[in-house]
């Protein structure tokens, strides 16, 4: 019971989190031409495209977290996500976030880590289901997937302009 409720802390402290900057993705300040427009300033062309991909990506695996569902492939859509953060817009400012550092994003993505392997606890769909998604392998699954999954998407889609990182 204490690991089941440690989890259900965990995973309502990671998946809103990520719920919510999806959302903010969509309404947020400029919305998604806003958001179109802050990716296309760091490479990621098309812009609506990664708009589009980011944000609906935060929402289902957030979601997917905050219920324990699918949780080791959804920490892996984490690690992918923090990844393009962590080599984009966090890039070349250190290790602090108060600095524009990549400290947040290894945070998020080493915990999603760790919840692939833990897995989502008792109080979960994962468990009510019976579904198995956890465990050393899911945790490489979720760390190296992830990882991947960024570094291929930026291979393919970042094109910085001249004087950018």
């Amino acid at each position: 019971m204490d690991v089941d409720l440690g989890m259900l802390v965990v995973r309502l402290a990671l998946g809103p989190m990520l719920v919510v900057h999806g959302a903010n993705k969509v309404w947020g300040g400029g919305g998604l031409v806003g958001t179109a427009g802050w990716f296309e300033s760091l490479g990621l062309r098309p812009g609506w495209l990664h708009a589009r991909v980011a944000a609906g990506t935060e929402l289902v695996a957030g979601t997917l977290v905050t219920l324990g569902l699918l949780t080791a492939p959804a920490a892996a859509a984490f690690v992918g996500l923090m990844t393009v953060a962590a080599l984009t817009d966090h890039a070349g400012k250190g290790f602090f976030v108060f600095k524009g550092g990549w400290e947040y994003v290894v945070v998020v993505a080493t915990v999603a880590v760790g919840l692939a392997v833990v897995g989502p606890g008792g109080w979960s769909l994962d468990a009510a289901l019976g579904l198995p998604f956890s465990g050393v392998w899911w945790g490489a699954v979720a760390a190296v997937g992830g990882v991947l999954a960024g570094l291929g998407l930026l291979a393919v889609f970042r094109r910085p302009s001249p004087g950018t990182a």
